[in-house]
């Protein structure tokens, strides 16, 4: 077993590779830089606000939705301790004190207009 797999749990696994994705893409693509800090999710608020903004339907986004979602859920737990948790495909985070927060679904409340990753992480981490 290695050393990544004996600290995070098995949930962790697709969440942390769709995060690295949307890293990999925004500082390809975007030219951002994303440092898994909670004040890069005010850019990443930013962008999906922008992507709304231009009209892209759902389906064309969903994947760099997820992207941002398990970025946000990864800035939790990085700074919480908090832990993937998996439960019919649907991936959430459970922080420490037992909370339980779905990231992945916030970003696409984000691009619908009513949610923000900023402020998720902010109670996340309270």
């Amino acid at each position: 077993m290695d050393a990544t797999r004996a600290t995070r749990p098995q949930a962790a696994t697709k969440p942390i590779r769709w995060a690295a994705d949307a890293v990999a893409t925004m500082r390809e693509g975007a030219r951002l830089r994303l440092d898994y800090s909670a004040q890069s999710l005010w850019r990443v608020d930013r962008l999906i606000e922008e992507i709304r903004q231009e009209g892209a339907p759902y389906a064309a986004v969903e994947t760099v939705l997820r992207g941002f979602g398990a970025y946000a859920g990864e800035v939790v737990a990085r700074s919480t301790g908090a832990e993937w948790w998996v439960t019919g495909g649907d991936h959430w985070i459970r922080t420490p004190d037992g909370r339980l927060w779905d990231p992945i679904d916030e970003a696409r409340r984000c691009y619908a207009g009513d949610g923000s990753l900023r402020l998720l992480c902010r109670e996340a981490t309270r």
